[in-house]
């Protein structure tokens, strides 16, 4: 059997080969804890630092205040957790948007449940979040504001530097899920206002399981993880394997931005001009990370993904995927329950060719024109 055209970056990237053999030497021979006070523990620390210093100057961030943590999920929920919880916090309100992905929504709403309380706001039909809609849910009882930098179904990018004002203006912190933005798109948390950031490997090249937390000088959570209190307290013994590959890839991310993104532009429009069939893109494709095409055909209906088998793609987020339910985000669009499930996802990225993009094109063609000439 034909492998299928891997084009569901959203979900997860290729391991960059940098990235692997940077990790190898961590694996059988560099096994030390590092944050043991021998020599394989300072040799394995050395490595978790010099992949911290590259994940900070990539959002130009002081080297201390990043975090390791398992993921971007984990990274959220810490974010969230943390500051609902923190000694003297007396706010009660979290303000974020209709799109966000589920681990900061349902941080929101177990948060809800047990005693905070949640304002969602909705989005314009092209995913960006009106200004004025944002500052009329704003107040003095908000204790945090939280959005996406680009959006994991429709990749639409937020304006975060303006979305920080207003949470600054009302007192509040303002939260970032950067897990499809870091080292895609450029992210200065200084002049962004970013007081939390959430990021992760697996986005860009680099393994699983491993991520972190931005955490601006002096912004007070509480820990999500008691323990040995590595991690400014995010405590467990770090993966230095993980951590090694994660840095390497964020040193790439920085160096190849610009090219891995005008690589991802051709790929998109190329895609959008070989389709013969008529498709409507899902959210602004002006601002937008390229590598996302989120697409919905005129006049289907029913999920096309089986009518793909060539083609590893997704109706929406991959976290998601096993539910059934439509994509909440396409929903918070304005799209109808059965147009959001016949939505494709599309993703790709650094490893995927023009001929990849022409045979995709093709069997999209085929299966909606099959589709159609049956409904007819």
């Amino acid at each position: 059997m034909t492998m299928p055209i891997y084009l569901d970056y959203g979900a997860t990237t290729p391991l960059d080969p940098e990235v692997a053999a940077a990790m190898a030497p961590w694996g059988v021979d560099g096994f030390g804890n590092p944050h043991s006070a021998h020599m394989w523990g300072y040799k394995a620390k050395a490595a978790v630092e010099l992949a911290r210093e590259a994940i900070a100057a990539l959002i130009n961030a002081p080297v201390e205040s990043i975090a390791f943590t398992s993921g971007a999920t984990e990274s959220n929920n810490w974010a969230l957790k943390g500051v609902l919880t923190a000694p003297g916090q007396t706010r009660r309100r979290i303000v974020t948007l209709a799109t966000e992905h589920s681990s900061v929504l349902e941080t929101a709403q177990y948060l809800a449940s047990i005693g905070a309380q949640l304002t969602v706001v909705p989005v314009r039909a092209d995913g960006l979040v009106d200004a004025g809609d944002l500052a009329r849910a704003l107040g003095e009882d908000v204790a945090l504001v939280s959005a996406m930098a680009v959006n994991n179904e429709i990749g639409v990018v937020q304006d975060l530097a303006a979305i920080s004002r207003l949470a600054h203006g009302v007192g509040a912190v303002f939260h970032v899920d950067a897990a499809q933005g870091f080292g895609k798109i450029a992210i200065d948390v200084e002049a962004s206002g970013i007081d939390l950031m959430s990021i992760t490997a697996h986005k860009i090249y680099g393994p699983k399981g491993v991520g972190a937390l931005y955490r601006r000088p002096f912004t007070v959570i509480t820990p999500l993880l008691h323990g040995g209190g590595q991690e400014d307290g995010r405590s467990g013994t770090l993966p230095t394997q993980l951590i090694a590959g994660f840095g390497v890839a964020a040193r790439i991310a920085g160096q190849r931005m610009a090219a891995d993104h005008a690589h991802a532009l051709l790929l998109r429009d190329r895609l959008l001009a070989r389709l013969r069939v008529p498709v409507e893109v899902n959210g602004s494709l002006d601002r937008r990370w390229p590598g996302n095409l989120n697409l919905s055909v005129p006049g289907v209906t029913v999920p096309l993904l089986k009518q793909l088998p060539g083609l590893a793609i997704s109706s929406g987020s991959a976290c998601a995927a096993v539910t059934g339910r439509p994509s909440h985000v396409l929903l918070a669009l304005g799209l109808p329950d059965a147009v959001a499930k016949a939505s494709l996802r599309l993703g790709f990225g650094r490893f995927t060719t023009d001929a990849e993009i022409d045979a995709a094109a093709d069997q999209i063609n085929a299966a909606v024109q099959q589709y159609l000439e049956e409904r007819a």
